[in-house]
């Protein structure tokens, strides 16, 4: 069957800015760098939650900071309101907005689901979801860049993605190997890839900084209704800590979200999803190196975080060669 063009998923120029897409190494060293924001963000959210004694109270901080930083952003970047009102125009189906969607999914399951299962399965899970999504959406045609076969390379390169979280989490505890959390921590990955997919889809037809908004307006109250349901509106059982640097979860989440948006126009979801988890397991190198009391470097995780680029280009191959 030969592939759909972009042209197929993204609507008419008229609705999409005039600069395109990065090439495809450019955007995927960037979505690498704001996979190194993506390891201090979760270790700022972890250590917030620990602090507070409400794990999802931490993830409303992080949310609202987003949300904040977004409509400062309106106020003060005539950009932003220019993509905003190209949205409009673009006429998008409604599910197109969804995608912040999947980010509230991964924030509230990792602080209910990381307790019981540990820290090395709930990635390892999350990961294995977020491959198979990037398969399945890529296929689909969801992603701005079109519909991308399913081709050796690509599935090779979503192993050995997988593979190399499981490298790099050698020695971390285990919890309890319950089916059903184990499957609530790769559906948390098919969020994230769904996510990606759809953001994406949203800054083709504006632009990033309106994928971005989006992406908020959306997550923030979806993890605002889980926290009043859960009862963590009611105030944190400690006091709230005095460090600065816990509470920069949503500067680095709008970073996170623009990188990925970045990527999945020009590489699709599964590449840029490879890429985050090496940016992931190289910040968590230095995150385990510099601070005081970490364990220091492990050589796990570098072996991880090696193989997993390598995964990312033999993704690639397939389109490089065509």
């Amino acid at each position: 069957m030969p592939e759909a063009t972009a042209a197929a998923v993204v609507p008419p120029a008229a609705a999409r800015p005039a600069r395109g897409p990065l090439p495809a190494w450019a955007a995927l060293s960037v979505v690498a760098a704001v996979g190194v924001a993506s390891a201090a963000q979760g270790a700022a959210n972890g250590e917030l939650g620990v602090r507070l004694g409400e794990p999802t109270l931490a993830a409303v901080v992080n949310n609202a900071g987003g949300t904040l930083l977004v409509v400062l952003g309106l106020v003060v970047l005539p950009s932003m309101r220019t993509g905003i009102a190209a949205l409009r125009r673009a006429r998008l189906p409604w599910w197109s907005y969804l995608g912040g969607l999947g980010g509230a999914a991964i924030v509230v399951l990792g602080a209910y689901v990381v307790p019981a299962l540990g820290v090395a399965v709930f990635t390892i899970a999350q990961v294995a979801g977020g491959s198979l999504g990037g398969l399945a959406v890529d296929r689909g045609g969801l992603a701005p860049v079109g519909r991308l076969p399913l081709t050796a390379p690509r599935i090779t390169g979503g192993l050995l993605g997988v593979a190399a979280v499981a490298l790099a989490q050698l020695g971390q505890p285990v919890g309890d190997l319950a089916l059903g959390l184990v499957l609530l921590a790769v559906a948390g990955g098919l969020g994230v890839a769904l996510q990606s997919a759809l953001n994406g889809r949203v800054s083709a037809a504006s632009s990033s900084a309106a994928g971005v908004a989006v992406n908020f307006a959306v997550s923030t109250p979806a993890v605002l209704l889980v926290a009043a349901l859960a009862g963590a509106l009611t105030g944190p059982t400690q006091p709230w800590p005095s460090a600065w640097y816990l509470y920069t979860g949503g500067l680095l989440g709008v970073c996170i979200v623009a990188g990925l948006v970045v990527g999945v126009r020009s590489a699709g979801v599964l590449r840029t999803g490879l890429a985050l988890v090496a940016g992931q397991l190289g910040g968590a190198l230095l995150l385990d190196a510099l601070l005081p009391g970490g364990p220091g470097a492990r050589p796990a995780v570098l072996a991880g975080a090696v193989l997993t680029l390598l995964a990312v280009v033999v993704a690639g191959r397939e389109g490089q060669r065509r």
